[in-house]
């Protein structure tokens, strides 16, 4: 990774840039609020707003806003677009996709579980946070949740390990001056993939670009017929370009705002407080787990203190697997990221025997797969049902319950011949 930034940095500048006496002063002497330099902080109230009070159900897949809401949400933005599509998905309005990026990076909403429905609601303590925030700060705590923490996971779709800046930073150059035209809908495509339409409509948002859109035929979905570079958005990214090329700002579990202070503080010195997402920790308590494969299911109590690890090995004894092959538990974090913990015997942390049950910050109803034997792949569904009191009675793991027959591990040379 550092090679290709190198090569990055070579590539469009060998020396870095640095700002003119004009984008410093443009800097300094903009004042931001809920209209400029974009629409972000009004478009982002609004899509709170439309989540007050009592959240709305999403998809039990990713967990994305249902086609029922599109089309009202899309109503009430700035930028409302035509989709000339019969059934669009929320990727269909990349204003929207966009901003519910950032309102899952942020912090600002979650995941709940209802029964078997999933609700994005609004977590309270993190926007009480975002409520003591001036215009300056929500706008650059926006930005950082969308240029650090904005993991495409969240939209799902496959991460980009060089993150939303870098994208950004690639997709600068190649719109000229005079701007970036696109005749044709499939002149568009190559902008629809990469950096994506979420990201092309957040730098308007931002107020970083201008787009000019056309009118959509049947089917084909919004419709680009121009990007324009706005002067602050050349300011902004030059300023940020030695950040994003050396690949200084990449992800991290812990999310914490800021990163991007000591840079636009001396332009922005409003920017004073950021956004506070409180982190969870270590739940203590007796977790119960639904496991399910194929047809049959066990239901397994844990102390919040034993490890994955013992968990994975409680999994197997309850199904008769044996313990010959690596494994891997994933899920998704309150921001909507994988989180990926692995067997002890692979090559990337965190290990299974070192992550304890009560630090992964699950709440009941949360899923996790459990991954085991990366030949066969056996995929094991694990919904946490409860976290009940703690009980000196149970030290260590219990399956409670047994239903229906485990699949066969292994067929014998015998029944092969038998088929």
């Amino acid at each position: 990774m550092e090679d290709l930034f190198a090569r990055l940095e070579r590539t469009f500048n060998p020396e870095l840039p640095t700002l003119t006496e004009s984008q410093q002063q443009l800097l300094q002497e903009l004042s931001i609020d809920e209209n400029q330099p974009g629409t972000i902080l009004h478009d982002f109230q609004t899509l709170i707003d439309f989540l007050q009070p009592n959240g709305v159900e999403v998809s039990s897949v990713n967990n994305l806003l249902p086609l029922k809401v599109l089309s009202e949400v899309n109503s009430r933005l700035s930028h409302s677009i035509e989709t000339k599509l019969k059934r669009p998905v929320q990727k269909s309005y990349p204003y929207i996709n966009g901003l519910y990026l950032l309102l899952r990076s942020s912090g600002i909403a979650q995941i709940r579980s209802q029964g078997k429905k999933q609700i994005l609601v609004l977590d309270t303590a993190t926007l009480e946070s975002w409520s003591n925030l001036n215009p300056t700060e929500r706008y650059f705590n926006l930005l950082e949740a969308w240029l650090i923490w904005g993991n495409n996971e969240i939209l799902g779709e496959h991460q980009d390990s060089f993150g939303n800046l870098f994208r950004c930073i690639q997709l600068w150059p190649r719109v000229p001056d005079k701007g970036l035209k696109f005749p044709k809908y499939e002149d568009q495509h190559n902008i629809s993939y990469y950096p994506g339409l979420h990201n092309i409509a957040l730098l308007e948002l931002f107020g970083l670009l201008s787009i000019k859109q056309g009118k959509p035929q049947e089917g084909k979905g919004w419709r680009i017929t121009s990007l324009q570079r706005l002067p602050f958005g050349d300011a902004l990214l030059q300023l940020l370009f030695p950040l994003g090329i050396r690949g200084e700002l990449q992800d991290d579990v812990n999310v914490n705002f800021g990163k991007l202070q000591s840079h636009l503080q001396p332009f922005f010195p409003e920017w004073e407080h950021n956004l506070f997402v409180p982190q969870q920790g270590f739940t203590e308590g007796i977790y119960i787990f639904k496991v399910s494969i194929s047809h049959a299911w066990r239901r397994i109590a844990i102390p919040a203190k034993k490890t994955l690890g013992w968990l994975a090995e409680t999994i197997l004894d309850a199904f008769d697997f044996d313990y010959d092959h690596l494994y891997e538990f994933s899920y998704k974090d309150r921001f909507g990221r994988i989180i990926k913990i692995g067997h002890p015997y692979m090559e990337t942390p965190p290990f299974a025997d070192q992550v304890q049950i009560g630090d992964l910050s699950l709440e009941a109803g949360a899923k996790m797969t459990y991954l085991y034997d990366f030949g066969d792949n056996w995929k094991f569904d694990v919904q946490l049902e409860a976290i009940n009191q703690p009980d000196n009675k149970i030290k260590k793991p219990k399956i409670l319950e047994v239903h229906g027959n485990a699949p066969q591990q292994y067929w014998s040379e015998d029944e092969n011949e038998g088929e």
